[in-house]
């Protein structure tokens, strides 16, 4: 194997543990980044047992790691300890670097498939140890109330939520990739305050990443206000949505 080929196999790495890093700081998790590992395990096997077709499988697995839609989800809101969460990865990174010892300088016949192998664990365990150190903790907050509607709230410059208008009503979705706290919303232009419901009524204290809630506006609102915030933040965030109301359609001007 030559030295250029393990050098970008070393630099396909640490570019693979320096997303997971970066993930794990918004409270992400793998999910089909996972694919990584066994890709970059195929990319290591490929000359060792002279299969071409093993790289090309190897690279389509690094492929779908990178650009899968659901390559990192949000971290389960209830988590163990963080030296809970780093048992087994730790005995990833344990066993790989121990067959990484054990290998002879140049493997006989048989012994090839022992250093994908060994890469693999170091490799995956080094992902959990990082998701364990770097997520950040969940503590326990109190339910948004009705004080946020009067409080100072933060409207981020990438929106977490997206409305979509219906004549059932306004469908509200979490664009955001993580879990976000509900406290209430209100149309525009009226001093009000309503709690929000999931599509078949029920009161919602937390939306989860892609799931939908139903405000019932009428065909005189043109627009939406709707207070929240992040699962492990505490500030306020506003959401601000309108539109023409559909009672004003045909006066509506384009320019």
């Amino acid at each position: 194997m030559s030295g250029p080929l393990l050098l970008a196999l070393a630099l396909i790495a640490v570019y693979w543990l320096a997303r997971v890093g970066r993930a794990a700081r918004l409270s992400l998790r793998p999910a089909q980044a996972w694919w990584g590992v066994p890709g970059l395990a195929l990319l290591l096997l490929a000359p060792l047992l002279d299969l071409p077709a093993l790289f090309g499988v190897g690279a389509a697995l690094l492929l779908l790691s990178e650009f899968a839609p659901a390559a990192f989800v949000p971290a389960p809101a209830e988590l163990p300890g963080r030296w809970a969460q780093a048992g087994w990865p730790l005995v990833g990174v344990v066993l790989g670097a121990g067959l990484l010892t054990a290998l002879p300088p140049a493997p006989v016949a048989g012994q090839g498939a022992l250093l994908p192998l060994a890469a693999s664990l170091l490799l995956a365990g080094a992902a959990g140890l990082l998701g364990a150190l770097l997520t950040p903790p969940l503590h326990r907050r109190a339910p948004l109330g009705f004080q946020v509607r009067w409080n100072r709230a933060v409207t981020p410059e990438w929106p977490d939520l997206s409305v979509t208008v219906t004549e059932q009503g306004a469908y509200l979705k979490n664009v955001s990739g993580r879990a976000l706290r509900l406290a209430g919303w209100s149309p525009a232009g009226l001093n009000a305050w309503y709690r929000v419901r999931g599509p078949g009524g029920t009161p919602l204290l937390e939306l989860r990443s892609g799931q939908e809630a139903l405000l019932p506006v009428t065909a005189q609102d043109s627009g939406v206000r709707v207070w929240y915030a992040p699962l492990r933040a505490d500030e306020a965030h506003l959401f601000r949505a309108d539109w023409t109301p559909p009672a004003r359609a045909e006066s509506r001007v384009l320019n």
